[in-house]
């Protein structure tokens, strides 16, 4: 039996935990864990994040981020990298911020219980959407 060669977009297509890299004011590194979701036909990587928050902070300065995700037993990581874009918060619950969270969402977890109550949520918690066009992807599985 052989094995399949490393697909580092599989990696992160899987991965739900990882931790997002965002370039300080003074140019050092702030690390961040996250909940990416990774759109492998587009090549987008998704994080829904906080207004007010360090990270989006620093992505609102320096709109390029890395992210890095790591398989269960710690054998195999992929590391992504790429411009991202921003998108929120919404002030409205219906508004184009909004929907371009319940379509985040949708995409990486399926339908909500109650859109009202996600809807409120996303406006009230002041939440944004940040897109990375993947530009680098790589990793390695040792072993």
């Amino acid at each position: 039996m052989t094995d399949s060669p490393f697909d580092p977009h599989a990696l992160l297509a899987q991965s739900r935990l990882g931790v997002l890299a965002t370039i300080r004011s003074d140019g050092r590194p702030q690390l961040s864990p996250v909940l990416p979701f990774y759109e492998e036909q587009s090549g987008v990587l998704y994080v829904s994040m906080t207004e007010g928050r360090a990270k989006t902070a620093n992505l609102r300065r320096k709109p390029w981020a890395a992210l890095e995700v790591t398989s269960p037993d710690g054998r195999s990581w992929a590391t992504v990298e790429g411009p991202v874009t921003l998108t929120g918060p919404g002030a409205d619950p219906h508004g184009p911020e909004v929907e371009a969270l319940v379509d985040y969402y949708r995409a990486a977890a399926g339908e909500h219980p109650d859109w009202h109550e996600y809807r409120a949520v996303m406006v009230t918690e002041r939440r944004v959407l940040m897109a990375m066009a993947v530009a680098h992807l790589y990793g390695q599985h040792l072993g």
